[in-house]
């Protein structure tokens, strides 16, 4: 027997794709990257960071973050230092040009934003955030929390 409908994983992994897709595309139309979006998010909001920290919050390893950086350097969007006590501890924090690119960059992010909500209306946005958190929740939850789960 088929289903009459895709599978509400398969619906909601397709979305995410095409959103994902979509925000890439806003952000690399005004000079970013999503990395490069996050990095500078995270430094603007926290100030100074470790790698390790801007690694944590970013969502990446160590080597990934540390080739985004030297990219970011290179800009001229981050500056980088070593601490005085312990060499082996860089700290970044975003320099003029970076905090001028975080604007820029908020900007496409909140244009990306208000395309995605065109035509939704705030009662449905607010439940379709009830309904994201469950699914989350629900592929979460370890078998004694599933009431599903046979016992």
């Amino acid at each position: 027997m088929r289903p009459s409908q895709p599978p509400i994983g398969l619906l909601l992994a397709r979305t995410a794709k095409t959103v994902s897709r979509a925000f890439d595309d806003a952000l690399t139309a005004a000079g970013g990257s999503l990395p490069t979006w996050l990095i500078l998010m995270s430094l603007m909001r926290d100030g100074r960071l470790s790698h390790g920290e801007l690694a944590d919050r970013v969502g990446v390893q160590g080597p990934t973050l540390t080739h985004h950086l030297d990219a970011l350097e290179q800009r001229g969007l981050v500056h980088r230092e070593r601490l005085p006590d312990n060499r082996r501890v860089q700290l970044a924090s975003l320099t003029e040009a970076g905090v001028a690119l975080f604007h820029h960059l908020r900007q496409a992010a909140q244009a990306h934003d208000a395309r995605l909500r065109d035509g939704i209306a705030a009662e449905d946005l607010d439940r379709l955030r009830e309904v994201l958190a469950q699914l989350a929740a629900n592929v979460t939850r370890t078998d004694e929390e599933d009431p599903s789960h046979d016992r």
